[in-house]
């Protein structure tokens, strides 16, 4: 299913299912190195995603959360190792109503990226998700446009020094981060 967030549309799979997160890469195209992020509905879906906080990883998530903020942390090991190459989790809580509202009914955790196919622009309207998977999704919650065109920043919080890996809608000035490395 593809969904608004508060950034760009999103397509949808259940973090737990290991199939589910199969075909949301095969639909993307996306590779299997290139990890999928996790969105939740509220903070106390955190723990059941995210093995550790980090004290860096809460003063951001106090600061930014809900927003256009993805975490990687370390992974719950419950989740399907599909999911990251590495024992790590994307992870971020959209500031849009109705795509929180999605994931709560969803079960609080959504498997998500971008609603488009790897290396395309983000879609930025339900009518453009559709357009862009081709009718590769059951359904699109529209919502109409999206209220941005950048997909989230995306920063490491697992080592000793946090690292922007994406720039997106908050950059290392808005962070009061020193270190942008590459995705």
């Amino acid at each position: 299913m593809a969904f608004p967030t508060d950034t760009v549309y999103g397509i949808g799979a259940d973090p737990f299912d290991e199939a589910a997160i199969g075909r949301l890469y095969a639909i993307k195209q996306r590779p299997m190195e290139k990890g999928i992020p996790v969105l939740l509905a509220d903070l106390a879906d955190l723990e059941r995603i995210a093995a550790g906080v980090p004290d860096s990883a809460a003063a951001l998530i106090g600061r930014f959360w809900p927003g256009p903020l993805t975490l990687i942390l370390p992974r719950q090991p419950l989740l399907p190792a599909i999911i990251a190459p590495e024992q790590t989790v994307a992870v971020r809580i959209p500031d849009h109503d109705v795509a929180r509202a999605f994931i709560r009914e969803a079960g609080g955790a959504v498997a998500a990226s971008s609603a488009n196919r790897s290396g395309q622009p983000p879609a930025t309207s339900g009518n453009e998700a559709w357009r862009y998977l081709d009718g590769l999704v059951a359904a699109v919650l529209d919502d109409g446009p999206s209220p941005g065109d950048l997909a989230s920043t995306i920063v490491d919080c697992t080592g000793p020094v946090l690292r922007i890996l994406r720039p997106g809608p908050l950059d290392a000035a808005d962070l009061e981060i020193d270190t942008v490395g590459s995705a």
